[in-house]
């Protein structure tokens, strides 16, 4: 090299010392050397006043987490997967690594490295092999977070800008860099640098790095790997081990060289070192959201649960920006256990590629806390060959759901709360005939009176009729009681009654009240609704009277430790403790004497619950609880399909009556106590209660159950009303004694 190019050199970089000694900061060396001659102090110093002096460093996007009750990992949910570590927490050996490559006088210089800039202009205006970098590790956080900030943004045109080499930018960075270097401690600013960079196959921050490649963590990497990681930082693609190992161990390779040259390394590491395979059995895949988890259904409902909470911001979008980048811990106090408990019975009975659905969700009374939610399919995706789906067909549509099932005969449960709200004694019997035309018949809505228009025969699916009372007909599930109790204690009653006790449609342009109210068959279980809300409003009978909404997130808390609000399961009183334990003392002989008693939990333990089958045998539920827990489980055809078998005549039947899975091999009766209930509620809750304490339900008043006797002056040796009412209901006819299962 002539004498004439290292005057031009030395003079340009004399220009540069006075420049910053002067107070005048330049930038510029990254341009042709021709590009720097014709600038002039006073154009440089005129730019970098244009710039502000300080800049915005907002924190680090991190990676979110949400937690079982056990504090193990149901997802990470991020934009970026980056753990933030302190510097103490990663080790010397990869600091030295990531320096003896990058700028191994971070230390000695401020925030140029005049010595790296130096040999890079030489480099650049003497090769036309391209350009060298001679940026120090301050510069090269400050281009690193301008990218980061514009590509939160979305801005396509601010992520270019801070990469280009121009003279404006150049000065930018530096005047930023020299006020970082003022501001933070040089170890503040590795420790930024080192949880900032970009290590390749989605991964940020040197912890991230470490965990994916080597399935350790920042803190425990040893020499070579430390090597391999720092050596990706510059092209993370290219160098990639898992793209092409052969370049990144040459690269790898390169970083241990330097470091020897450094003597940060001996001779003898430097050889075990380079002796060091890369192995890809070591690589740890990092599932980003649901699709991954081993529960996603469970934690689709988190996501949608967040999408709603206040806390997170104003809108959506904002409150899922903080869960993708504010390293949020989100806990639950779902089981894991208990919910592979859950799944394990579904998926013993039905399998994903059935053409049917089913689903398992438990509820604890009193809190609304979800304790499990389990479905037949239970991998989210789009091959429909395996049986995925996105579909969470416990849920509601708002929460990621689907249409909502009609829920059968579990629905006179609400009809017979509201009858004891009314004063209707569970004593109140009716002629139940096996078949019966209400047309014509009257009835009051919120609107007022109304009438059964046109022919509408209601029949016993069970084989049950006669006169009965509220235990007969609820223990044999006898639709044509229930359709009289239902007008007796009035459609406006029974409707608001499902309502408060959490009952909702899935149909979001049906509200329960309004659109129901009118129409007789709502006791039958007409409504599409979905399982957790039948869980949700038995629940209520469980925590006597007491309402609680559904909730999964039990805390959320920030990187900083602060708690945020979060949705409360607003419990509240709904009915009498009276009227719910009228409900469980009823629903409890469902279980001893009715359709429940084959899916009986096994240590007898005071339990209640009700069956439920809707028209063709298209599903099939059962709804039962204990004092502590409630679980519902449904069988149901998938309305999505079109009808999937042969019936009687050549009829094809969606039914599952008397239907072979074909996949599972599980031979269906089209029973709720049957199917759904002993086939999955009873050993999940057996399961689930195993060697916990019994509770006991409460007894309900005396008038509850027989009804008060009221004397009526004046009408002396009529006796009391009781006795008349009842003596009018022997008179209905004989009972028949057959039994069946709904």
């Amino acid at each position: 090299m002539s004498a004439k190019p290292i005057r031009l050199l030395y003079s340009l970089v004399m220009f540069v010392v006075v420049s910053a000694l002067a107070g005048v900061l330049i930038a510029g060396l990254f341009l042709p050397v021709a590009g720097i001659a014709g600038l002039s102090s006073r154009a440089v110093a005129t730019e970098m006043k244009a710039i502000p002096a300080e800049m915005d460093v907002s924190a680090q996007p991190q990676r979110s987490k949400i937690l079982l009750s056990d504090g193990s990992v149901l997802a990470y949910v991020y934009d970026q997967n980056r753990v933030y570590v302190a510097l103490r927490d990663i080790a010397p050996v990869m600091r030295q690594a990531q320096l003896a490559i990058e700028d191994h006088r971070f230390y000695q210089h401020g925030a140029m490295d005049f010595r790296g800039t130096l040999r890079a202009l030489i480099r650049n205006s003497t090769s036309s092999n391209g350009t060298q970098g001679g940026s120090s590790i301050t510069q090269q956080y400050v281009k690193m977070v301008q990218v980061e900030k514009a590509r939160q943004v979305g801005d396509a045109a601010g992520i270019k800008a801070a990469q280009e080499t121009t003279y404006a930018r150049k000065i930018q960075e530096l005047r930023y860099a020299i006020a970082l270097e003022d501001e933070l401690s040089k170890d503040e600013i590795l420790e930024r640098y080192l949880n900032i960079a970009y290590f390749g196959q989605g991964n940020y921050g040197v912890e991230a790095a470490a965990r994916y490649y080597f399935n350790t963590s920042a803190k425990n990497l040893e020499l070579a790997e430390a090597a391999m990681l720092a050596g990706l930082v510059q092209n993370p693609d290219t160098n990639n081990p898992v793209s092409d190992r052969a370049a990144a161990l040459e690269r790898r390779d390169v970083v241990l060289n330097r470091m020897a040259e450094l003597t940060m390394i001996t001779a003898g590491q430097l050889k075990a070192a380079k002796k060091s395979k890369f192995s890809v059995r070591k690589i740890q895949p990092m599932h980003n959201g649901c699709v991954g988890s081993e529960f996603p259904f469970l934690c689709q409902y988190v996501i949608k649960t967040l999408e709603k909470t206040p806390s997170l911001g104003k809108t959506v979008e904002d409150r899922m920006n903080l869960l993708l980048r504010g390293g949020l811990t989100v806990e639950t106090k779902v089981d894991r256990e208990t919910q592979r408990r859950a799944q394990k019975a579904v998926s013993a009975v039905v399998d994903p590629r059935d053409p049917v659905i089913s689903t398992m969700n438990m509820i604890e009374p009193g809190t609304g806390q979800i304790i499990a939610m389990a479905q037949s399919r239970p991998e989210m995706g789009s091959n429909l060959k395996k049986g995925q789906t996105y579909w969470n067909y416990s849920a509601e549509p708002s929460m990621g759901g689907i249409q909502g099932y009609q829920a059968g005969s579990t629905f006179k449960a609400f009809t017979a709360a509201a009858a004891l709200e009314k004063g209707i004694p569970l004593t109140k019997k009716f002629n139940a005939r096996q078949t019966m035309n209400f047309s014509g018949k009257r009835f009051r809505s919120c609107e007022g009176k109304r009438r059964v228009w046109g022919a509408w025969n209601v029949s016993n699916s069970t084989g049950t009729s006669g006169v009965m009372n509220m235990y007969r007909g609820t223990e044999k599930s006898v639709n044509t009681y229930f359709v009289q109790l239902e007008f007796a204690a009035g459609m406006c009653r029974v409707t608001k009654m499902a309502e408060k006790l959490g009952v909702k449609s899935s149909a979001e342009d049906r509200p329960l009240v309004d659109f129901y109210q009118n129409k007789p068959a709502f006791t039958l279980g007409s409504v599409e609704v979905s399982p957790l809300s039948v869980a949700e409003a038995y629940a209520t009978f469980a925590a006597r009277g007491i309402h609680c909404n559904p909730v999964i997130v039990a805390k959320i808390t920030t990187r900083q430790a602060i708690s945020l609000p979060i949705h409360d399961a607003q419990c509240k009183r709904v009915i009498s403790e009276d009227v719910a334990d009228g409900m469980n003392k009823l629903l409890s002989s469902v279980m001893t004497k009715g359709t429940g008693k084959r899916a009986i939990i096994s240590d007898g333990r005071p339990q209640a619950g009700k069956t439920g089958t809707i028209d063709s045998n298209e599903a099939v539920w059962f709804a039962g609880y204990t004092p502590d827990v409630v679980g519902v489980a449904m069988i149901s055809i998938d309305n999505q399909k079109k009808p999937f078998r042969k019936g009687s005549a050549g009829f094809r039947s969606r039914g599952v009556k008397n239907y072979l899975l074909p996949r599972s091999k599980t031979l269906l009766e089209g029973t709720g106590s049957g199917d759904a209930g002993m086939k999955i509620w009873k050993p999940t809750m057996d399961s689930y209660l195993k060697g916990t304490k019994k509770t006991p339900f409460q007894d309900p008043p005396k008038e509850l159950t027989t009804g008060r006797s009221v004397t009526i002056p004046g009408l002396a040796g009529l006796g009391d009303w009781k006795g008349r009412q009842n003596r009018r209901d022997r008179e209905d006819g004989p009972q028949k004694n057959q039994d069946g299962d709904d």
